[in-house]
């Protein structure tokens, strides 16, 4: 009974843990099913074609290539604006900083279905047409904030005693900034890349406001496809961007891990 209690905490984590994963367990066993009518939800008889041929189903690739175009795009952009605005936020005291800060959390706060149509009337006032354009400015928009937040929440918990040391030893601003700041800023950096292309990958709502008939995402034709019937094919893209996304955890861990043993 002791040993229950003392590890009661990490039974907890893990029976959480499991929780969390077992949609993707259910989606990787699927992917390998081979339905016998339009819907992937019983299973019938193990099968690899998906696998073998994951653009089988029509407009598919498409629609996940122009995902994952849009995604780097807008987590690019993001990235470069967002750790501009943490950067002055964290380090600089200037007017306007406690309602630029407000302004910051308003579009995390704002549901999306406000955000989508007010981005729509936006858009039709300003005369641009609908489509990969107008997601892209979009995504870049409502991932802008996440992306300052993570960035400026590694900010604030820098030692600013050791870009003092590297001036003491005779850095110039931009090599302090180079070879100091930007490495120590760094995970923060990468967190709300990550951040932003996961979200601007998997949003629906906004996208489908400001989206054409020729601009449809993995998510909108996922959601169509769904009333039609489920294709394999999207479980395995769904287990592969699961992988992928496990795999890049997992090196991010290994190589925090190495560093932390070399300290």
């Amino acid at each position: 009974m002791t040993w229950i209690k003392r590890h009661l905490l990490a039974f907890a984590a893990l029976a959480v843990l499991a929780y969390l994963l077992i949609p993707n367990l259910v989606v990787a066993i699927f992917s390998f099913n081979d339905p016998r009518g339009r819907y992937n939800y019983e299973w019938n008889e193990f099968s690899a074609a998906a696998w073998l041929n994951p653009c089988g189903s029509p407009g598919l690739c498409e629609a996940l290539g122009l995902s994952l175009r849009i995604g780097f795009i807008a987590a690019f952009v993001a990235t470069v604006l967002g750790t501009l605005v943490a950067f002055a936020l964290g380090r600089h005291r200037f007017r306007g900083r406690s309602g630029t800060n407000l302004l910051i959390f308003m579009p995390m706060a704002t549901p999306e279905v406000v955000m989508g149509s007010s981005l729509l009337t936006l858009f039709v006032m300003a005369g641009i047409p609908s489509g990969a354009v107008n997601i892209t400015i979009a995504h870049i928009m409502f991932c802008l904030s996440f992306v300052v937040v993570a960035v400026k929440a590694r900010v604030s918990s820098l030692d600013p005693r050791l870009e003092e040391a590297a001036a003491d030893l005779g850095a110039n601003p931009f090599q302090t900034f180079l070879r100091v700041t930007l490495p120590l800023a760094a995970p923060g950096i990468a967190a709300g890349a990550l951040l932003a292309f996961s979200l601007s990958f998997d949003d629906y709502i906004i996208t489908n406001f400001n989206a054409s008939p020729s601009s449809i995402t993995f998510p909108m034709y996922v959601w169509g496809a769904a009333q039609r019937g489920t294709p394999v094919e999207i479980f395995v893209v769904g287990t592969v961007m699961f992988l992928i996304a496990l795999t890049v955890v997992v090196i991010g861990q290994m190589l925090s891990s190495r560093r932390d043993r070399k300290a």
